[in-house]
């Protein structure tokens, strides 16, 4: 059983479930907005949920050099770090098991597999 000094929300485990799955689809990094809209999440949740996964180094993020759109502000990617990929499978294992297949096929659009089933 994994031992974890995170408080576990639903918002939490959907945000890994929608990490994992862009990474076992090896699709580029996530911008915050992609992943509030895979969660159905608001941008303070979402944005909580990434700050502390950074904090615990599940999650790494980068700036862009620029946006594509010069009006529109720089975007903040993510990824799932190694440590954080073991964490967070073994944690959705632990929480909701059966949501998380490991998938080498993109899904569109990014979804948690997360539903109110889960353990929080």
């Amino acid at each position: 059983m994994m031992t974890s000094p995170i408080r576990v929300t639903r918002p939490l485990l959907e945000v890994l479930e929608v990490l994992l799955q862009a990474l076992d689809s090896n699709a580029d990094d996530l911008h915050g907005w992609a992943i509030m809209k895979a969660t159905k999440r608001s941008g303070p949740t979402v944005y909580g949920v990434l700050d502390r996964l950074e904090d615990l180094g599940w999650i790494e993020g980068r700036w862009e050099d620029s946006n594509p759109e010069p009006s529109k502000p720089r975007r903040r990617f993510y990824r799932v770090t190694p440590t954080g990929e073991v964490c967070a499978r073994e944690l959705l294992r632990e929480r909701c098991p059966g949501a998380h297949q490991r998938s080498h096929r993109v899904l569109h659009p990014l979804q948690p597999r997360c539903p109110a089933g889960c353990a929080v």
